[in-house]
Protein backbone atom coordinates (compact mmCIF):
# COMPACT_ATOMS: atom_id res chain seq x y z
CA UNK A 1 0.00 0.00 0.00
CA UNK A 2 2.81 2.68 0.66
CA UNK A 3 4.79 1.68 -2.30
CA UNK A 4 1.59 2.34 -4.37
CA UNK A 5 0.46 5.49 -2.72
CA UNK A 6 3.99 6.77 -3.39
CA UNK A 7 3.68 5.72 -6.92
CA UNK A 8 0.49 7.33 -7.63
CA UNK A 9 1.50 10.56 -6.32
CA UNK A 10 4.34 10.32 -8.45
CA UNK A 11 2.27 9.55 -11.40
CA UNK A 12 -0.41 12.53 -10.74
CA UNK A 13 3.19 14.76 -10.53
CA UNK A 14 3.90 13.53 -14.05
CA UNK A 15 0.70 14.36 -15.80
CA UNK A 16 1.09 17.70 -13.79
CA UNK A 17 3.89 18.02 -16.25
CA UNK A 18 2.54 16.89 -19.08
CA UNK A 19 -0.24 19.07 -18.94
CA UNK A 20 2.38 22.17 -18.27
CA UNK A 21 4.68 20.92 -21.49
CA UNK A 22 2.47 19.51 -23.85
CA UNK A 23 4.83 19.48 -26.20
CA UNK A 24 8.88 18.64 -26.47
CA UNK A 25 11.20 18.96 -28.96
CA UNK A 26 11.27 15.99 -31.42
CA UNK A 27 15.16 14.79 -30.08
CA UNK A 28 14.18 15.10 -26.10
CA UNK A 29 10.39 13.70 -26.66
CA UNK A 30 12.10 10.70 -28.11
CA UNK A 31 14.66 10.30 -25.60
CA UNK A 32 11.78 10.83 -22.61
CA UNK A 33 9.42 8.47 -24.40
CA UNK A 34 12.10 5.56 -24.62
CA UNK A 35 13.59 6.07 -20.91
CA UNK A 36 9.65 6.01 -19.41
CA UNK A 37 8.43 3.07 -21.51
CA UNK A 38 11.84 1.18 -20.48
CA UNK A 39 10.65 2.23 -16.67
CA UNK A 40 7.15 1.24 -17.60
CA UNK A 41 8.70 -1.85 -18.43
CA UNK A 42 10.85 -3.06 -15.96
CA UNK A 43 8.31 -2.09 -13.34
CA UNK A 44 6.07 -4.94 -15.35
CA UNK A 45 8.45 -7.51 -15.02
CA UNK A 46 9.50 -6.91 -11.49
CA UNK A 47 5.23 -7.72 -10.76
CA UNK A 48 5.15 -10.21 -13.21
CA UNK A 49 7.58 -12.24 -11.09
CA UNK A 50 5.09 -12.04 -8.10
CA UNK A 51 2.44 -14.70 -7.83
CA UNK A 52 -1.21 -13.72 -8.02
CA UNK A 53 -3.35 -13.92 -4.68
CA UNK A 54 -4.45 -17.88 -4.18
CA UNK A 55 -8.52 -16.31 -4.94
CA UNK A 56 -7.37 -14.09 -7.73
CA UNK A 57 -9.75 -14.09 -10.88
CA UNK A 58 -6.74 -15.07 -13.16
CA UNK A 59 -7.41 -18.85 -11.39
CA UNK A 60 -10.54 -18.94 -13.21
CA UNK A 61 -9.44 -18.07 -16.28
CA UNK A 62 -7.13 -20.82 -16.22
CA UNK A 63 -9.73 -23.04 -15.06
CA UNK A 64 -11.95 -21.66 -17.68
CA UNK A 65 -9.55 -22.33 -20.54
CA UNK A 66 -8.68 -25.59 -19.16
CA UNK A 67 -12.70 -27.15 -19.06
CA UNK A 68 -12.95 -25.91 -22.79
CA UNK A 69 -10.14 -27.60 -23.67
CA UNK A 70 -12.01 -31.04 -22.02
CA UNK A 71 -14.86 -31.00 -23.44
CA UNK A 72 -16.80 -28.69 -20.72
CA UNK A 73 -19.02 -26.19 -20.92
CA UNK A 74 -17.74 -23.20 -18.06
CA UNK A 75 -21.34 -21.37 -18.18
CA UNK A 76 -22.66 -24.74 -16.98
CA UNK A 77 -20.36 -26.55 -15.43
CA UNK A 78 -19.42 -25.57 -11.49
CA UNK A 79 -16.03 -26.02 -9.96
CA UNK A 80 -16.93 -27.27 -6.76
CA UNK A 81 -19.04 -29.95 -8.39
CA UNK A 82 -17.62 -33.38 -6.42
CA UNK A 83 -17.85 -35.38 -9.50
CA UNK A 84 -15.07 -32.51 -11.50
CA UNK A 85 -12.70 -32.38 -8.94
CA UNK A 86 -10.41 -34.14 -10.88
CA UNK A 87 -10.65 -32.17 -13.46
CA UNK A 88 -8.74 -29.16 -10.68
CA UNK A 89 -4.54 -28.44 -11.07
CA UNK A 90 -2.87 -26.69 -8.37
CA UNK A 91 -3.41 -23.50 -9.70
CA UNK A 92 -7.16 -23.95 -10.55
CA UNK A 93 -8.57 -25.52 -6.95
CA UNK A 94 -8.50 -22.15 -4.92
CA UNK A 95 -10.21 -20.00 -7.71
CA UNK A 96 -13.03 -17.49 -6.42
CA UNK A 97 -16.83 -17.97 -6.20
CA UNK A 98 -16.10 -21.54 -7.10
CA UNK A 99 -20.03 -22.07 -6.18
CA UNK A 100 -20.90 -20.60 -9.58
CA UNK A 101 -19.96 -20.95 -13.19
CA UNK A 102 -18.34 -18.37 -15.20
CA UNK A 103 -19.61 -14.99 -15.99
CA UNK A 104 -17.36 -13.96 -18.84
CA UNK A 105 -18.74 -13.17 -22.43
CA UNK A 106 -18.08 -15.63 -24.72
CA UNK A 107 -15.04 -13.42 -26.34
CA UNK A 108 -13.26 -13.86 -22.82
CA UNK A 109 -13.79 -17.45 -22.79
CA UNK A 110 -11.91 -18.23 -26.24
CA UNK A 111 -9.20 -16.51 -24.99
CA UNK A 112 -8.57 -18.11 -22.14
CA UNK A 113 -8.68 -20.96 -24.02
CA UNK A 114 -6.70 -19.88 -27.07
CA UNK A 115 -3.71 -18.81 -24.40
CA UNK A 116 -4.34 -22.41 -22.33
CA UNK A 117 -3.49 -24.10 -25.45
CA UNK A 118 -0.22 -22.47 -25.60
CA UNK A 119 0.61 -23.70 -22.33
CA UNK A 120 -1.52 -24.27 -19.57
CA UNK A 121 -0.71 -21.52 -16.79
CA UNK A 122 -1.25 -18.82 -14.66
CA UNK A 123 2.00 -17.23 -15.76
CA UNK A 124 1.40 -17.92 -19.46
CA UNK A 125 -2.08 -15.51 -19.11
CA UNK A 126 -0.33 -13.07 -17.36
CA UNK A 127 2.37 -13.16 -20.27
CA UNK A 128 -0.45 -12.78 -22.50
CA UNK A 129 -2.14 -9.67 -20.80
CA UNK A 130 1.34 -8.16 -20.60
CA UNK A 131 1.57 -8.55 -24.47
CA UNK A 132 -1.72 -7.15 -25.15
CA UNK A 133 -0.12 -4.24 -22.80
CA UNK A 134 2.28 -3.14 -24.73
CA UNK A 135 0.52 -3.38 -28.02
CA UNK A 136 -1.63 -0.85 -26.85
CA UNK A 137 1.36 1.36 -26.26
CA UNK A 138 2.36 0.90 -29.80
CA UNK A 139 -1.24 1.78 -31.26
CA UNK A 140 -1.40 4.79 -28.79
CA UNK A 141 2.11 6.24 -30.01
CA UNK A 142 0.85 6.17 -33.68
CA UNK A 143 -2.50 7.73 -32.70
CA UNK A 144 -0.57 10.90 -30.56
CA UNK A 145 1.33 11.33 -34.01
CA UNK A 146 -1.31 10.90 -36.39
CA UNK A 147 -3.39 14.04 -33.74
CA UNK A 148 -0.10 15.81 -33.54
CA UNK A 149 -0.31 15.28 -29.58
CA UNK A 150 3.26 14.76 -28.11
CA UNK A 151 4.66 11.13 -27.96
CA UNK A 152 5.28 11.77 -24.61
CA UNK A 153 1.56 11.77 -23.42
CA UNK A 154 1.58 7.65 -23.68
CA UNK A 155 3.42 7.68 -20.32
CA UNK A 156 0.08 9.02 -19.14
CA UNK A 157 -1.25 5.27 -20.22
CA UNK A 158 1.88 3.12 -19.21
CA UNK A 159 2.84 4.83 -15.64
CA UNK A 160 -0.26 4.19 -14.22
CA UNK A 161 -0.05 2.37 -11.02
CA UNK A 162 -3.35 0.08 -11.65
CA UNK A 163 -1.39 -1.50 -14.98
CA UNK A 164 1.50 -2.82 -13.26
CA UNK A 165 -0.81 -4.19 -10.47
CA UNK A 166 -3.19 -5.67 -12.46
CA UNK A 167 -2.02 -6.70 -15.96
CA UNK A 168 1.41 -7.55 -14.95
CA UNK A 169 0.43 -8.36 -10.94
CA UNK A 170 -2.53 -10.04 -10.51
CA UNK A 171 -3.74 -10.37 -14.23
CA UNK A 172 -7.51 -9.50 -16.00
CA UNK A 173 -9.10 -9.79 -19.16
CA UNK A 174 -9.78 -6.20 -18.90
CA UNK A 175 -6.89 -5.23 -20.82
CA UNK A 176 -7.89 -7.20 -23.94
CA UNK A 177 -11.14 -5.29 -24.09
CA UNK A 178 -9.35 -2.08 -24.08
CA UNK A 179 -6.59 -3.16 -26.80
CA UNK A 180 -9.82 -4.30 -28.78
CA UNK A 181 -11.95 -1.31 -27.84
CA UNK A 182 -8.46 1.05 -28.62
CA UNK A 183 -7.85 -0.89 -32.04
CA UNK A 184 -11.64 0.28 -32.86
CA UNK A 185 -10.82 3.64 -31.77
CA UNK A 186 -8.01 3.91 -34.00
CA UNK A 187 -10.06 2.41 -37.14
CA UNK A 188 -12.42 5.10 -36.55
CA UNK A 189 -10.25 7.41 -37.44
CA UNK A 190 -8.46 6.27 -39.95
CA UNK A 191 -12.31 5.44 -41.91
CA UNK A 192 -11.67 1.82 -41.32
CA UNK A 193 -15.50 1.25 -40.40
CA UNK A 194 -15.53 -2.49 -40.86
CA UNK A 195 -12.18 -2.88 -38.35
CA UNK A 196 -13.68 -0.62 -36.39
CA UNK A 197 -16.99 -2.16 -35.91
CA UNK A 198 -15.76 -5.85 -35.53
CA UNK A 199 -13.20 -4.62 -33.25
CA UNK A 200 -15.98 -2.95 -30.83
CA UNK A 201 -18.51 -5.87 -31.24
CA UNK A 202 -15.50 -7.90 -29.97
CA UNK A 203 -14.49 -5.83 -27.11
CA UNK A 204 -18.15 -6.05 -25.90
CA UNK A 205 -17.38 -9.74 -25.97
CA UNK A 206 -14.80 -9.61 -23.74
CA UNK A 207 -16.94 -7.19 -21.28
CA UNK A 208 -19.60 -5.75 -21.52
CA UNK A 209 -18.62 -2.55 -20.21
CA UNK A 210 -18.34 -0.88 -23.86
CA UNK A 211 -21.31 -0.92 -25.20
CA UNK A 212 -22.55 1.86 -23.56
CA UNK A 213 -20.62 3.52 -26.47
CA UNK A 214 -23.20 2.73 -29.45
CA UNK A 215 -24.06 5.80 -29.87
CA UNK A 216 -20.70 6.94 -30.59
CA UNK A 217 -20.81 4.45 -33.43
CA UNK A 218 -23.94 5.80 -34.85
CA UNK A 219 -23.54 7.13 -38.78
CA UNK A 220 -19.90 6.61 -37.75
CA UNK A 221 -20.09 3.01 -39.48
CA UNK A 222 -22.19 1.33 -42.09
CA UNK A 223 -24.72 -0.78 -41.26
CA UNK A 224 -23.36 -3.61 -43.32
CA UNK A 225 -20.46 -3.15 -41.06
CA UNK A 226 -23.12 -3.12 -37.37
CA UNK A 227 -24.09 -6.53 -38.94
CA UNK A 228 -20.74 -7.85 -40.02
CA UNK A 229 -19.62 -6.54 -36.02
CA UNK A 230 -23.10 -8.79 -34.67
CA UNK A 231 -22.37 -11.65 -36.96
CA UNK A 232 -19.06 -12.31 -35.55
CA UNK A 233 -20.01 -11.94 -32.09
CA UNK A 234 -23.18 -14.29 -32.48
CA UNK A 235 -20.49 -16.79 -34.22
CA UNK A 236 -18.40 -16.45 -30.71
CA UNK A 237 -21.05 -17.68 -28.82
CA UNK A 238 -21.83 -20.81 -31.18
CA UNK A 239 -19.64 -23.12 -29.40
CA UNK A 240 -21.69 -22.33 -25.92
CA UNK A 241 -24.95 -22.88 -26.78
CA UNK A 242 -27.05 -25.17 -24.07
CA UNK A 243 -30.01 -26.60 -26.45
CA UNK A 244 -30.04 -23.87 -28.64
CA UNK A 245 -29.94 -20.68 -25.86
CA UNK A 246 -27.19 -18.34 -25.50
CA UNK A 247 -25.63 -18.68 -21.92
CA UNK A 248 -24.76 -16.50 -19.54
CA UNK A 249 -23.19 -18.28 -16.56
CA UNK A 250 -23.34 -16.76 -13.03
CA UNK A 251 -23.58 -12.92 -14.93
CA UNK A 252 -27.50 -12.98 -13.00
CA UNK A 253 -26.08 -14.15 -9.72
CA UNK A 254 -23.07 -11.27 -10.43
CA UNK A 255 -26.10 -8.47 -10.85
CA UNK A 256 -28.01 -9.89 -8.05
CA UNK A 257 -25.57 -10.42 -5.14
CA UNK A 258 -22.11 -9.01 -5.83
CA UNK A 259 -21.10 -5.72 -4.42
CA UNK A 260 -17.72 -3.37 -3.85
CA UNK A 261 -17.21 0.40 -3.93
CA UNK A 262 -20.71 0.82 -5.05
CA UNK A 263 -21.99 4.42 -3.31
CA UNK A 264 -24.07 5.34 -5.91
CA UNK A 265 -26.08 1.60 -6.94
CA UNK A 266 -26.39 0.91 -3.43
CA UNK A 267 -28.15 4.36 -2.89
CA UNK A 268 -29.98 3.37 -6.36
CA UNK A 269 -30.59 -0.27 -5.10
CA UNK A 270 -32.89 1.23 -1.94
CA UNK A 271 -35.55 2.40 -4.39
CA UNK A 272 -34.97 -0.21 -7.08
CA UNK A 273 -34.88 -3.73 -8.06
CA UNK A 274 -31.21 -4.63 -8.73
CA UNK A 275 -31.60 -5.56 -12.05
CA UNK A 276 -33.50 -2.18 -12.50
CA UNK A 277 -30.58 -0.07 -10.96
CA UNK A 278 -28.28 -2.18 -13.34
CA UNK A 279 -30.05 -0.90 -16.68
CA UNK A 280 -30.11 2.60 -14.90
CA UNK A 281 -26.56 2.21 -15.09
CA UNK A 282 -26.00 1.25 -18.10
CA UNK A 283 -28.49 3.76 -19.74
CA UNK A 284 -27.08 6.27 -17.61
CA UNK A 285 -23.58 5.81 -20.17
CA UNK A 286 -26.02 5.59 -22.94
CA UNK A 287 -26.69 9.04 -22.38
CA UNK A 288 -23.65 10.28 -21.42
CA UNK A 289 -22.15 8.71 -25.21
CA UNK A 290 -25.39 10.72 -26.66
CA UNK A 291 -24.48 14.05 -25.23
CA UNK A 292 -20.94 13.98 -26.19
CA UNK A 293 -22.07 12.86 -29.82
CA UNK A 294 -24.12 15.76 -29.87
CA UNK A 295 -21.83 18.08 -28.60
CA UNK A 296 -19.72 18.08 -31.70
CA UNK A 297 -19.51 16.93 -35.10
CA UNK A 298 -15.97 15.30 -34.14
CA UNK A 299 -16.60 13.86 -30.46
CA UNK A 300 -16.74 10.60 -31.58
CA UNK A 301 -13.50 10.94 -32.37
CA UNK A 302 -12.41 12.72 -29.46
CA UNK A 303 -10.74 9.81 -26.89
CA UNK A 304 -12.76 11.77 -24.06
CA UNK A 305 -16.04 10.72 -25.47
CA UNK A 306 -14.43 7.40 -24.92
CA UNK A 307 -13.85 7.28 -21.54
CA UNK A 308 -16.60 9.38 -20.25
CA UNK A 309 -19.71 7.48 -20.95
CA UNK A 310 -17.94 4.16 -19.75
CA UNK A 311 -16.58 6.15 -16.50
CA UNK A 312 -20.38 7.14 -16.08
CA UNK A 313 -21.59 3.72 -16.29
CA UNK A 314 -18.93 2.43 -13.73
CA UNK A 315 -19.91 4.76 -11.02
CA UNK A 316 -22.94 3.65 -11.07
CA UNK A 317 -22.27 -0.02 -11.48
CA UNK A 318 -23.28 -2.60 -8.17
CA UNK A 319 -19.26 -3.72 -8.53
CA UNK A 320 -16.19 -1.26 -9.01
CA UNK A 321 -13.13 -2.88 -8.65
CA UNK A 322 -9.90 -1.15 -9.79
CA UNK A 323 -9.32 -3.26 -12.87
CA UNK A 324 -12.58 -2.15 -14.59
CA UNK A 325 -10.98 1.40 -14.65
CA UNK A 326 -8.29 -0.25 -17.33
CA UNK A 327 -10.75 -0.05 -19.68
CA UNK A 328 -10.40 3.94 -19.16
CA UNK A 329 -6.79 4.04 -19.66
CA UNK A 330 -6.11 4.67 -23.18
CA UNK A 331 -8.37 7.51 -23.24
CA UNK A 332 -7.51 10.03 -20.94
CA UNK A 333 -5.43 12.28 -21.65
CA UNK A 334 -6.97 15.70 -22.05
CA UNK A 335 -8.02 18.44 -18.70
CA UNK A 336 -11.59 17.36 -18.96
CA UNK A 337 -10.63 13.79 -18.26
CA UNK A 338 -8.75 14.98 -15.13
CA UNK A 339 -11.17 13.73 -12.98
CA UNK A 340 -11.11 10.07 -14.32
CA UNK A 341 -7.13 10.24 -13.96
CA UNK A 342 -7.52 10.98 -10.26
CA UNK A 343 -9.56 8.20 -10.39
CA UNK A 344 -7.57 5.94 -10.94
CA UNK A 345 -5.46 6.79 -8.37
CA UNK A 346 -7.56 7.31 -5.47
CA UNK A 347 -8.93 4.00 -5.90
CA UNK A 348 -5.72 2.45 -4.62
CA UNK A 349 -6.74 2.36 -1.31
CA UNK A 350 -9.52 -0.45 -1.86
CA UNK A 351 -6.88 -2.42 -1.97
CA UNK A 352 -6.84 -2.47 1.99
CA UNK A 353 -9.91 -4.84 1.81
CA UNK A 354 -8.12 -7.46 0.63
CA UNK A 355 -5.99 -7.36 3.94
CA UNK A 356 -8.57 -6.85 6.00
CA UNK A 357 -10.33 -10.40 5.12
CA UNK A 358 -7.28 -11.82 5.87
CA UNK A 359 -7.27 -10.52 9.09
CA UNK A 360 -11.03 -12.08 8.85
CA UNK A 361 -13.16 -8.74 8.70
CA UNK A 362 -15.85 -8.07 6.08
CA UNK A 363 -15.69 -7.55 2.44
CA UNK A 364 -16.80 -4.24 3.26
CA UNK A 365 -15.26 -0.96 2.40
CA UNK A 366 -14.16 1.26 5.10
CA UNK A 367 -16.36 4.44 5.19
CA UNK A 368 -13.31 6.82 4.81
CA UNK A 369 -11.75 4.86 2.60
CA UNK A 370 -15.21 5.81 0.16
CA UNK A 371 -14.99 9.39 1.10
CA UNK A 372 -11.20 9.65 0.19
CA UNK A 373 -11.79 7.91 -3.64
CA UNK A 374 -15.05 10.19 -4.57
CA UNK A 375 -14.24 13.32 -2.74
CA UNK A 376 -10.79 13.27 -4.84
CA UNK A 377 -12.49 12.59 -8.26
CA UNK A 378 -15.62 15.27 -6.76
CA UNK A 379 -12.83 17.66 -5.82
CA UNK A 380 -11.19 17.24 -9.59
CA UNK A 381 -14.27 17.71 -11.10
CA UNK A 382 -15.40 20.35 -9.28
CA UNK A 383 -12.05 22.11 -10.23
CA UNK A 384 -11.98 21.67 -13.92
CA UNK A 385 -15.95 22.86 -13.97
CA UNK A 386 -14.97 25.79 -11.96
CA UNK A 387 -11.79 26.68 -14.35
CA UNK A 388 -13.97 26.06 -17.31
CA UNK A 389 -16.39 28.85 -15.96
CA UNK A 390 -14.00 31.36 -14.99
CA UNK A 391 -11.94 31.48 -17.56
CA UNK A 392 -14.63 32.80 -20.54
CA UNK A 393 -15.09 35.18 -17.85
CA UNK A 394 -11.69 36.44 -17.62
CA UNK A 395 -11.35 36.55 -21.33
CA UNK A 396 -14.56 38.57 -21.69
CA UNK A 397 -13.33 41.20 -19.43
CA UNK A 398 -9.93 41.29 -20.87
CA UNK A 399 -11.59 41.92 -24.72
CA UNK A 400 -13.79 44.44 -22.97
Amino acid sequence: MASLTLAGIAYLLAIREFFATPKFERRISRRVVIIGLFLAAVWHIAFLRVPPGPDDDVHRYLWDGRVQRLGYNPYIVVPSDPALAALHTLETRTLNNPDVPSPYPAGAELFFRAVTAIHESIFTLTVAFVVCDFAIVFILLDILRRSGQGAHWVLAYSWNPLLAIEVAGSGHIDIVGALLLLVSFAALERRWRAIAAVAFGLAVAVKFLPIVLLPLYWKRVRMRDAALAAVTVGLLYVPFLNHGRIPFGSLGTYVHSFRFNDPVFATLERVAAPQLAVGLAVLIGFLTAICLRRLSKSAAWSSDAFAWPMAASLLCAPVVYPWYLLWLLPFVRSASTVPIIVWTVSIIPTYYVWHLRTLGRPWLIPGWIMLLEYGCVATAAAIIGLRRITRPAATQYSTD
